[in-house]
């Protein structure tokens, strides 16, 4: 059976994957052919066109187009309890009451047009519309690999109604046990005090997150914030989570907080610097989400956990890598899975999954992520013929050797092979790196080619090899999902990407993840001693990853970068023998 998941319910990060016969053969965001960040308000045409041709599929090939989002029924609690907080925005809770499946109805119509566009048959192709907290819980259990009777996570700002889900799969089928709703959402607080603290959602909450171990977590007391006894949680809507007239509105803006925050926490966060009290508000915020999702993972799953020792995780709030560190250490927690593409982009992962499911079909677990678009020498080649800045090129007869001899030297190098990454993170294939033995590479890639805060972490890729030395656990880290603590007789050795708080976000690269990333820094390691680099995204700020050879090279020669490989090409700015 072929099932082609989509994603961009929820108006961003649009996404299409392939799933044949229960197998993931491919999936990207909309965002990375259109070179629009997060692809708001449009649909994953590009990527849907892509998909098909990858696995050399057309249209009429399909049987169920999969799609994270659907009607929830007049007497859920869902619709109910959001009428009754908006209580002060009437127009909201009769809407939600008397048409709360508008969202469903606009998305089916608008996705049922482009899939017109593109010669689906939507007599033959069934379109099947999964509940999206479900669709979370699907990308993360059915590919996780688990089996036997795994506990679910599912937190973020809302689907349709629900904020945060919490359950159970056992033989293939989830199971629901708690769901939170709007405006009660964790996901939506943290995003609503990004917004307060000058970052924008959707991308901020990474900035938040970095910059929380800068400041005390209990110089202030946000508790005011949200109401939580231990299994049940209210958020405090006259400050954040705001609808309506209660929205505080700057510059033509309305945000997702009130007047009466700015009132209490002062004026917002302007500037790129780490700067008090706000920096401790990050702190606060920050302890506020852990302790809260522990909490509700210890009441509603612990049980589960502790029978089985499995926990997936999936929702936007599962990519903040700090919580996933602290639910790794729960007791009885042994294997946890983060989806690693855990924001709505994966999403038309879990849709496609949770189908395949209901018709009883095998799923084969995620080996890897390198789902995306991939390009030949010779087609790398022609970008650089073709490009208007006519960029300095030539081949190289040893691509490895000659890229780890740049690394050791201290040289930033942006490196472009394979198949493209699906999901926020660059894992070697679309990477800007770095040696993080040298002294300020990572100031080095901030202030000249990244363009961003300067007080953000960069996080290493490190072989499978000192993986347990380096972060002190035998627990697989493939996805840069979790944070670690650094062992102490290597802090002096990668400084570069041990954060203040003395963690790091690890990649672990094995052989057979991804071979020659594999090679290159084993090459590293045998001129400098470590078998880690320094690994960021090939973008620059405010950009999405990039897809193509000629995205590399407008990225290249739109920043200070020196050094571009792209699969056997070196691309340069100044003369090298």
């Amino acid at each position: 059976m072929n099932i082609l998941g989509l994603s961009g319910a929820l108006t961003h990060d649009a996404s299409a994957a392939l799933l044949v016969n229960g197998k993931l053969v491919c999936a990207a965001e909309e965002e990375r052919f259109i070179r629009e960040k997060h692809a708001k308000n449009k649909l994953p045409v590009k990527a849907v066109q892509w998909c098909l041709k990858e696995a050399g599929l057309n249209p009429l090939d399909i049987d169920v187009v999969a799609f994270p989002f659907a009607p929830i029924p007049f007497f859920s609690k869902a619709r109910w309890h959001y009428a009754r907080r908006y209580w002060y925005a009437p127009d909201r809770a009769l809407d939600a009451l008397f048409n709360g499946n508008r969202h469903y109805r606009r998305n089916k119509k608008d996705v049922l047009a482009f899939l017109q566009e593109l010669d689906f048959d939507l007599n033959k192709t069934q379109f099947v519309p999964v509940e999206h907290h479900l669709t979370h819980a699907s990308s993360a259990y059915h590919l996780s690999g688990f089996s036997g009777k795994s506990a679910i996570l599912g937190v973020d700002g809302k689907g349709e109604y629900a904020s945060t889900f919490l359950g159970y799969a056992e033989n293939g089928r989830i199971h629901k046990i708690k769901e939170f709703f709007d405006p009660d959402s964790l996901g939506g607080l943290y995003g609503a005090i990004t917004q307060y603290l000058g970052f924008e959602m959707l991308d901020g909450e990474f900035k938040v997150m970095g910059m929380a171990p800068y400041g005390d977590p209990h110089r202030y007391d946000l508790s005011p914030l949200l109401k939580f006894n231990g299994k049940e949680f209210k958020v405090n809507t006259r400050l954040v989570n705001t609808v309506g007239l209660r929205r505080h509105k700057q510059g033509g803006q309305a945000y997702y907080f009130s007047d009466k925050l700015i009132d209490w926490l002062g004026p917002m966060r302007v500037g790129d610097e780490i700067d008090e009290p706000y920096v401790h508000y990050a702190a606060s915020l920050q302890k506020m989400l852990e302790d809260s999702v522990l909490a509700l993972v210890q009441y509603y799953l612990g049980d589960i956990i502790r029978e089985t020792g499995r926990l997936c995780f999936a929702g936007g709030v599962a990519l903040n890598v700090k919580l996933n560190q602290r639910l790794l250490q729960l007791p009885g927690l042994k294997e946890l899975f983060i989806q690693p593409a855990a924001n709505d982009a994966g999403t038309a992962i879990g849709a496609a999954t949770y189908v395949a499911s209901l018709h009883h079909i095998p799923i084969q677990p995620l080996e890897h992520v390198y789902l995306g678009p991939a390009y030949t020498t010779e087609a790398c080649v022609k970008a650089c013929e073709m490009h208007p800045g006519k960029p300095q090129f030539k081949l190289l007869d040893d691509t490895i050797a000659y890229a780890a001899q740049l690394l050791a030297q201290g040289e930033p190098l942006a490196w472009f092979q394979g198949h493209m990454e699906f999901g926020p993170r660059a894992l070697g294939n679309r990477s800007i790196l770095g040696c993080p033995n040298t002294p300020g590479i990572a100031d080095k890639i901030n202030k000249q080619i990244k363009y961003r805060e300067r007080w953000r972490p960069f996080c290493p890729s490190l072989l499978d090899t000192v993986a347990e030395d380096i972060l002190q656990t035998t627990h697989p880290a493939p996805y840069m999902t979790i944070t670690f603590d650094v062992a102490e007789h290597w802090k002096t050795r990668i400084p570069e990407v041990v954060h203040e708080d003395g963690t790091l976000r690890a990649q672990v690269v094995t052989k057979k993840s991804n071979p020659r990333y594999y090679d290159l820094i084993s090459a590293v390691e045998q001129l400098t001693g470590n078998a880690v680099v320094l690994n960021t995204s090939l973008n620059r700020r405010g950009e999405p990853m990039v897809c193509s050879p000629e995205d590399a090279l407008n990225m290249f020669l739109g920043c200070d970068l020196q050094y571009l490989i792209m699969e056997n090409v070196l691309v340069t700015k100044k003369c090298r023998s």
